[in-house]
């Protein structure tokens, strides 16, 4: 007797994961690569995931329209059609409104926004004739609310929880999915590093966040995981939070 495949499965998936050679990006696509997707990762400096098993690369930018339709040639090329895509590629922004540049305020718009909308129009071209997809978007706890000082990082992810909701209602027909994941402070190698230098106070963070500690990029990877697999099968149109209680806490 076969046994079915557990709902909670990405064998045999084939990934496309932008941002994934570094922080929470690289830890996604190493979750997906060791549970059995094939995963393709676009990225700038993709060298950390080069020589993973079951994980190819593509370099280039997701504000290249370009670049991204070539990362899906090659996914499609290397593995397969693509099942989930995951919208990760990102930069942060923090300075006062009136330092921030039109150059800066585009840039954010570019990477966040922009490159947001062409990896998951490219994926909605490439999964409505199949009729079936998951796409997951990164949007962030100042994607829900907000704080002085990042503007344009506030705008750009609140502009990604909105294309969340919009892509879902209208591609849901075509049987589609899409989600976004909203992460609190998640300790990264570029967090350490501005701790390190001072510009961090990690101590005030953890006693901001309810449950009292940082989110680990472990913790991120498993609830992508749990999206990008048919466990989630009827959630669709939501931002989920991974913040610890962050944005439930109305202290600032």
């Amino acid at each position: 007797m076969t046994l079915e495949r557990p709902l909670s499965s990405l064998e045999g998936r084939c990934a496309l994961i932008t941002g994934g050679a570094s922080g929470i990006g690289l830890e996604i696509t190493r979750m997906f690569a060791s549970r059995g997707a094939r995963v393709i990762v676009l990225d700038q400096n993709p060298e950390a995931a080069r020589n993973m098993e079951n994980v190819a690369v593509a370099s280039g930018s997701v504000t290249e329209p370009s670049d991204v339709k070539q990362a899906f040639d090659v996914a499609e090329e290397t593995f397969g059609p693509v099942d989930v895509v995951f919208a990760n590629a990102g930069v942060s922004q923090n300075c006062p409104t009136l330092d921030l540049d039109f150059e800066g305020w585009r840039r954010v718009m570019g990477v966040n926004l922009d490159g947001v909308f062409l990896t998951a129009q490219e994926a909605g071209r490439r999964m409505i004739p199949r009729g079936q997809g998951h796409i997951i978007l990164t949007s962030s706890i100042y994607g829900v609310v907000a704080a002085p000082e990042r503007l344009g990082y506030v705008v750009s992810k609140s502009g990604v929880s909105a294309m969340t909701k919009a892509l879902a209602v209208e591609w849901a027909q075509y049987g589609i999915r899409v989600n976004a994941i909203a992460p609190g402070y998640v300790r990264t190698p570029f967090v350490d590093d501005l701790q390190a230098r001072g510009r961090l106070d990690i101590a005030a963070l953890e006693k901001r966040t309810p449950i009292g500690r940082l989110i680990e990029t472990r913790e991120v990877a498993e609830v992508a995981a749990f999206l990008a697999s048919d466990a989630s099968g009827p959630i669709t149109g939501q931002i989920i939070g991974i913040d610890g209680g962050w944005t439930a806490y109305g202290y600032v």
